[in-house]
This record gives structure tokens, C-alpha cells and sequence, in this order.
């Protein structure tokens, strides 16, 4: 596969606004029509992330229509305790879902604001589409799930929060953590526990848009080669056909 490291911060600078897409990523872009998905994603800030994601798939031989980044093309996915959810990146091809994607971020100052609502976005998209699968309302191959985050990173986000003298006592794992540590464990339990198949988790700021890469194992490197595997799996099956 072509996609390479040096696109991957290409593309964080430009979620940050800091950088312009690589010509050959701009190609990218106007192929499967990022650049008209603001409106999904509250800005487009996430544009040349889904942009990037779209990149292995196009490079794999999958159709520009298979590739779907924006509402128009129809993001939405059956659930089982709703009728539908709405996500990032979805690769649909010949009946089968390929792959989707979910793309957050959580930002500062006040990062505890929005810290649960993430974490429940995420768990609930995942569950909820787990369950439909086995409710065999997706059929022919089982879907591949990849959850990309960005945490900004700051003071804020760095220091130690503080647990709750709640009514019983928390995990042991989460004292003294920042909500960066926290959102690592968090995103190695998504995989852990197989409700996605791949997370990438990256802090990073508008000053600096170089990744910082907490964790190994959900490191850039692993998360591209988690899709290009099941980007391998599926073609020794035939597809795309």
C-alpha cells in the first residue's frame, strides 16, 4: 500500500489547519467528494483524516462509489437498538461492509466537558452495530471497525484528574491518570474487548500538529497495518471482485 507516515501528519497538520493536502491527496479528495462533507462532521476539520482513510482503500482497487465520506452518499448504518447511526468513513462493496470509521476529537481548555460523551459515542456506535451483526443483519463477511481520536494536547489535558469519593470504589488503573492516559486505556479496552478492530490514538495541537503517539499499540503504524490486513484478508477472498 502507498499510504505512508509522512501523509498521516500531513493530515493531522491539516486537521489543525496548519498544512494544505499533498496534491496527490487533493486528487484523493475530489474523487470521493471529502471536501463537501463539513456538514456531517461539524466542520472539516476531519476532511483530510477521511481523506487519508479513503486513500487505502482506493489504492486497494475499490470503486470511488464503494467509498462513501459524505451524507449525500449515505453514511448510515443499521443498528439494532436504533434503526440507524450515522458514521464517518464508510466502505460498502458488492453487499458487503468493508469497513467504517469513526473520527473524533476532544479539545480544550475544559476537557472534561465533553470526556464521557465521547466515551459513550463511541461504545454505543460499536455495540449497537455488534448486536445487528449478530441479529445476521449483515451479511456475507463480518464488519471490520476502526476508531481514530485526536486529543488535543495541552496543560489540561496532561494533568492528573481526579476520581469522585463515589458510592463504591473505581478501577485502580484510572488514579492519578490525565485524561490523555485515560483515553488510552480507554481506546486499548474498544480493542481489547472486540468492540473495534483497530483504534488509532494520537494527541496533538495547533501549535505542534507532529503526532504524539502514546501508546504502542494504538500507534499509526499499527492502525494502518490492522487495515491493510483486512484490506489482504478480503482480496485473497476475491474482493473487490
Amino acid at each position: 500500500m502507498t499510504v505512508t507516515r509522512q501523509d498521516f501528519e500531513d493530515a493531522l497538520a491539516a486537521y489543525w489547519g496548519a498544512r494544505q493536502l499533498q496534491s496527490e491527496q487533493s486528487a484523493i479528495r475530489d474523487v470521493v467528494g471529502v471536501g463537501t462533507a463539513g456538514s456531517v462532521r461539524g466542520g472539516k476539520h476531519f476532511d483530510a483524516i477521511a481523506t487519508l482513510l479513503a486513500k487505502f482503500f482506493l489504492d486497494a482497487g475499490y470503486p470511488p462509489a464503494s467509498i462513501r465520506v459524505t451524507k449525500s452518499q449515505g453514511l448510515e448504518l443499521p443498528g439494532y437498538y436504533r434503526p440507524q447511526k450515522q458514521w464517518d468513513v464508510v466502505v460498502v462493496h458488492e453487499g458487503v461492509l468493508i469497513a467504517a470509521f469513526e473520527l473524533k476529537a476532544l479539545g480544550g481548555p475544559s476537557y472534561g466537558n465533553n470526556y464521557n460523551n465521547r466515551v459513550e459515542e463511541a461504545l454505543g456506535s460499536a455495540v449497537d452495530l455488534r448486536r445487528a451483526v449478530l441479529a445476521e443483519m449483515y451479511p456475507k463477511e463480518k464488519p471490520w471497525l476502526g476508531y481514530f481520536f485526536i486529543m488535543q494536547d495541552g496543560p489540561g489535558s496532561r494533568r492528573p484528574v481526579s476520581t469522585a469519593d463515589g458510592a463504591l470504589p473505581v478501577d485502580g488503573i484510572w488514579h492519578d491518570t490525565s485524561y490523555q492516559d485515560r483515553f488510552g486505556i480507554f481506546c486499548q479496552r474498544l480493542v481489547t474487548e472486540q468492540l473495534y478492530d483497530a483504534a488509532c490514538y494520537v494527541t496533538s495541537s495547533p501549535e505542534d500538529p507532529k503526532p504524539i503517539e502514546l501508546v504502542e499499540s494504538l500507534d499509526w503504524r499499527h492502525f494502518a497495518a490492522a487495515i491493510n490486513a483486512r484490506l489482504t484478508y478480503l482480496k485473497d477472498l476475491g474482493i473487490p471482485g
